[in-house]
């Protein structure tokens, strides 16, 4: 039996609520605000910080350390908005991992293998997702430790690696994928490029804003389906596939 693990994250670098105007800047943050200090106590003491822990699925402790330190220097938080940290992309790959696709329900995955091809053809090597990342944090043991500058002078050296590329394209698929998946927290990467999701429509709106710029708030696929939505990942490996279908 596997032993459950955890990440450990700052209560206020997730679950706040950050809006941003159209010019992309922070317009208003929640009162879990990571920049406000823990307040003292009446002994004068400052009081610890709140954590969240969150149960993971696929990762070890010290494999989400590494790879959330990773995807935080693959998109970092800067004036323009949050990152990566900020939208829990480490959930997102953790999730991922631990369902269909990382370990290749999906893929045709009979040889003949190549791992030279150009990208557009996509990964066509043997390993499942799950194994590359597995052997691939191995090779970045300490990276969390490490200082931004050699963690970027660490990632340059593998840049062109398997591991790279579907750790970069994870990264950018946490950040921008509906928060069902685990990644965008509270929406911050489609604030961050004004995308407003899967809005079924804009008509209530259009004599509203007529004549003015419009962005209204992004909502989650679950805020606009009646159901309840049940993400890909969360199919087990008792679950048979999905069957063939016939024109």
């Amino acid at each position: 039996m596997r032993r459950r693990h955890f990440l450990v994250l700052s209560a206020a670098s997730v679950g706040g609520v950050l809006v941003y105007s159209l010019d992309r800047k922070v317009s208003r943050l929640s009162a879990q605000d990571k920049s406000q200090a823990a307040k003292p106590d009446k002994s004068g003491k400052a009081a610890a910080a709140k954590t969240v822990r969150i149960p993971l699925r696929f990762f070890t402790e010290s494999e989400a350390a590494i790879v959330a330190a990773a995807v935080a220097r693959i998109f970092p938080s800067d004036d323009a908005g949050p990152g990566a940290h900020e939208a829990g992309v480490v959930i997102f790959i953790d999730r991922q991992l631990a369902g269909p696709w990382g370990r290749d329900a999906r893929r045709y995955t009979h040889e003949p293998f190549d791992d030279g091809l150009a990208a557009e053809f996509g990964y066509q090597g043997k390993a499942a997702p799950r194994d590359v990342y597995r052997q691939g944090l191995k090779d970045l043991a300490g990276f969390d430790a490490l200082t931004p500058a050699q963690q970027d002078e660490k990632l340059k050296q593998i840049e062109n690696s398997v591991f790279f590329t579907l750790l970069r394209r994870n990264t950018i698929e946490g950040m921008f994928s509906d928060p069902i998946h685990g990644g965008n927290v509270d929406m911050v990467g489609w604030q961050l490029i004004g995308f407003p999701g899967p809005r079924m429509s804009n008509v209530n709106d259009i004599d509203k804003h007529n004549g003015e710029a419009f962005r209204p708030k992004p909502v989650s696929l679950s805020q606009v389906v009646r159901e309840p939505v049940r993400p890909s990942e969360e199919q087990t490996e008792s679950e048979p596939k999905r069957k063939k279908t016939t024109a």
